[in-house]
Order: structure tokens, then C-alpha cells, then sequence
């Protein structure tokens, strides 16, 4: 009977020593797989150093030509040969349309009427900077205008509205209900 029991016993510790290491499920371009929850699943992508070269040299070219400025953040927005980052698309595409540049100012107006990826629409901001782009006589920002101030005027009601009603909302979580615990001269208090 110890002769049945034994392997029985070594294929349930086997099993049970697996489950002793905690793994994950980690999902990614060669499939899924359950791994260790130590391992290492970030793998960066190869630098190219000629492209890294190229992209310092336009760096430096664009802070001295807004052209270049604009030329840099429509990459970034891209991902042409960079790495794509909203981020740095707006703050080199502002810094184009901040100097002047027309298509940065219609690029920032449609950024900033759409969103821009996580960033939400913000058509105040849209409004400015096609407004811009409009009085250096660009069509396409004069059709967007009238969009931006309508989206800026409907945004303005709907805050107007969310302020007054604010207290509704939150069924008088702002005066009738209160605290369970305060602090008093010795510390915090339940009451």
C-alpha cells in the first residue's frame, strides 16, 4: 500500500510546490503566458543612435526656428521617427503658434477643440489659438472659429449649471450630513 501512496504523494507535492512560486498572467506580442511575478516583462526598444542624433540636431534648430519647432511637434504627435508623445507635441507646437507660426495656430485650434489623447477638449483655448490662425487670414480656422466659440459657450452653461446645482447632486452632503470623528484637544474623537 506505501508502494501506491508514494508516487501519489511525490506528483501532489510536485503540483504543490508549482503553486508555491506566485506567477501572473502576462499578455503581450508573442501571447499570453502564466510567468513568475518577479520577471521582467518591459523590454526596451533598441535605440538608434543616428536617429537620437537627428532628433538633438532638430532640437536645437527648432529653438531657434519656429518652423522647426512646428515641423518637431507635428513628429511628436506622429510618432515620425520619435517616440509619440502628446506632451511634447503641444509644448513644441505652442511654441511654433507662440511665434507666429499659422499652421501651429490651426494645429493647436483643432488639439485643443478635439482633445488630444488624454487631454480633453478645451474649446477656450481652441478659440484663442484659432482666432489667431483666422486673423492671418487661414480658412480653415476661420470654419473652425465659430465651432470653438459655440463649444466655449455651451462648456460656460453646462459649468454654470453643475455650480448651481451642485449641492443637489450630492443628495445635501454639503450641510446635512456630518462627521463621525473630529479632532479635539487631545487628538481625533469619535462622536
Amino acid at each position: 500500500m506505501n508502494r501506491l501512496l508514494l508516487p501519489l504523494l511525490l506528483a501532489s507535492s510536485a503540483v504543490f510546490a508549482q503553486d508555491a512560486v506566485p506567477t501572473v498572467r502576462i499578455c503581450d506580442s508573442s501571447g499570453c503566458s502564466d510567468r513568475p511575478r518577479d520577471s521582467a516583462s518591459f523590454q526596451p526598444e533598441a535605440t538608434d543612435p543616428v536617429a537620437e542624433q537627428r532628433l538633438l540636431q532638430l532640437t536645437e534648430v527648432a529653438r531657434d526656428d519656429p518652423r522647426a519647432a512646428y515641423d518637431l511637434g507635428l513628429r511628436y504627435f506622429r510618432g515620425d521617427g520619435v517616440r509619440q508623445d502628446s506632451y511634447q507635441a503641444l509644448k513644441w507646437m505652442r511654441d511654433a503658434g507662440e511665434r507666429g507660426v499659422v499652421s501651429a495656430q490651426l494645429a493647436l485650434g483643432r488639439f485643443y477643440l478635439m482633445g488630444l489623447e488624454e487631454m480633453g477638449p478645451d474649446p477656450a483655448e481652441a478659440e484663442t489659438w484659432l482666432s489667431m490662425a483666422a486673423a492671418k487670414g487661414n480658412k480653415e480656422a476661420r470654419r473652425l472659429l465659430p465651432q470653438a466659440q459655440a463649444a466655449k459657450k455651451d462648456e460656460k452653461s453646462a459649468y454654470e449649471w453643475r455650480e448651481a446645482n451642485r449641492k443637489n447632486w450630492y443628495g445635501g452632503w454639503y450641510g446635512t450630513y456630518s462627521y463621525y470623528w473630529y479632532w479635539g484637544p487631545n487628538g481625533w474623537k469619535y462622536r
